[in-house]
């Protein structure tokens, strides 16, 4: 058996049952392709997964390897492929496996690198790029538009403040503590503060209230949310669809495509997106990166080096 090296489970449980192992190197079938990993991103979605959570289509059978982004070099093309070919630099979304050398997704799954974009970036680009994408279209964010994001200073919050504001948004208002105010300015939004003031902050910036709302945190600051927004109906939370449901807000639809990506990517190659990397772990330190993610502060994203690159 010809193996690779991945951070994975052979049992659930806390950040210390991600360990190295060596695993079967997957073989690139008809439609997709095999992808050489370069680095990957750390997401709360691989925390649900290691801890036990996984949505009801998804094998979890022992070994599993989480990771659901990822950036690399195509090195194994499968049967019926013309958009991939080997030695093509991409980035790309799964749902698992992605910490691991190697990564066999549906060709429709990956798109070409941008240049411009450095390796470690790339890594952890796909998951909140799409994410942030797709909850401002169904928000319908617009030219002209004020938009308020909660968490503004996380790598989701970090990619809807830049897209909004490259999709003609006027005003952006981005939550985070205090530390992150400047940060927040730096990416061209107007910085707030949770807690009970944040009605009357908000609404000393847009008296007549927001647009639209992308929340992030849930619970109170969700609900505070409905007060400041014209129509519920311009809500979207990624967090607590418990509460949105009792509020009336509309579910968000989740349907990730390969399209939304390509903009987002192309956003980055003009100059609109940038993405602050946290931390970047090793490949065998997964754990360490789980613990830094789970602290739930923090501004933009944490990512794993997987291997050298070029």
């Amino acid at each position: 058996m010809i193996s690779m090296k991945a951070a994975a489970l052979s049992s659930f449980g806390g950040p210390e049952v991600l360990a190295l192992m060596d695993v079967p190197i997957p073989q690139a079938g008809p439609g997709h392709v095999r992808v050489r990993v370069l680095s990957a991103g750390v997401n709360h979605f691989d925390t649900g997964i290691r801890r036990g959570w996984a949505p009801p289509s998804v094998d979890t059978s022992f070994p599993v390897i989480p990771g659901n982004e990822f950036a690399g070099v195509v090195d194994q093309v499968g049967d019926g492929v013309t958009g991939s070919a080997t030695g093509d630099e991409v980035l790309g979304f799964c749902t698992l496996g992605a910490y691991a050398e190697y990564v066999v997704v549906a060709a429709e799954q990956v798109v070409r690198k941008p240049r411009s974009l450095p390796w470690d970036i790339a890594g952890g680009f796909a998951v909140n790029g799409i994410g942030a994408h797709l909850c401002l279209s169904e928000m319908g964010v617009a030219r002209g538009d004020t938009v308020l994001i909660h968490a503004a200073a996380g790598a989701l919050g970090t990619f809807a403040v830049q897209l909004a504001l490259a999709w003609g948004a006027t005003t952006v208002i981005g939550t985070a503590g205090p530390a992150n105010h400047a940060y927040l300015a730096s990416l061209g939004a107007v910085p707030v503060t949770y807690g009970a003031e944040l009605s009357a902050q908000v609404r000393a910036i847009a008296p007549g209230g927001v647009d639209t709302v992308m929340d992030n945190v849930g619970g109170d600051t969700l609900r505070a949310s409905v007060g400041l927004v014209k129509e519920k109906k311009r809500i979207r939370t990624m967090i607590d669809d418990e509460l949105a449901a009792e509020l009336g807000i509309p579910a968000l639809t989740p349907k990730r495509s390969i399209r939304q990506l390509e903009e987002v990517a192309e956003q980055y190659a003009q100059g609109r997106i940038k993405l602050h990397v946290r931390e970047e772990f090793p490949l065998a330190r997964a754990a360490a990166a789980h613990r830094a993610i789970e602290t739930g502060h923090g501004r933009g994203k944490i990512v794993l080096r997987v291997a050298a690159t070029r």
